[in-house]
């Protein structure tokens, strides 16, 4: 019986170690023209989430996505906002931990920018 927990509990600990994951989090507008737009995000040709910015006017928030991959390497990341598509390259492990933002640029076009890194973010 000894043996039988020690294998499940080693079977448990190997499953967790091969779940590898990105963090995305998009960051709610402060903008209101940016209010109710659908964000498509897809990862690899594969669609992952849809959703739908909410402006704020107090703090910006953040709605925070796991995705799970199989391989290590580099993967492609796709946003889709309105008509127009934005794609990244990210290297996984090292930026596991993605945040997007959506904005208007001066000339009044859509634009998100993303940052990268490896740990997670600290927001102060």
């Amino acid at each position: 019986m000894r043996k039988f927990t020690i294998v499940i509990i080693m079977m448990f600990f190997l499953i967790s170690c091969t779940n590898k994951e990105f963090i995305i989090s998009i960051e709610q507008p402060k903008n209101r023209q940016l209010d109710d737009l659908k964000v498509e995000i897809n990862l690899d040709r594969k669609k992952v989430k849809e959703i739908y910015l909410k402006s704020t006017n107090v703090v910006p928030t953040h709605e925070t996505i796991k995705v799970f991959i199989n391989e290590e390497g580099i993967h492609h990341l796709e946003i889709k906002l309105i008509d127009t598509t934005f794609s990244y390259s990210i290297i996984y492990p090292g930026e596991k931990y993605i945040i997007l933002s959506p904005y208007f640029k001066k000339n009044g076009k859509i634009s998100i920018g993303i940052l990268k890194q490896q740990e997670k973010f600290t927001f102060h």
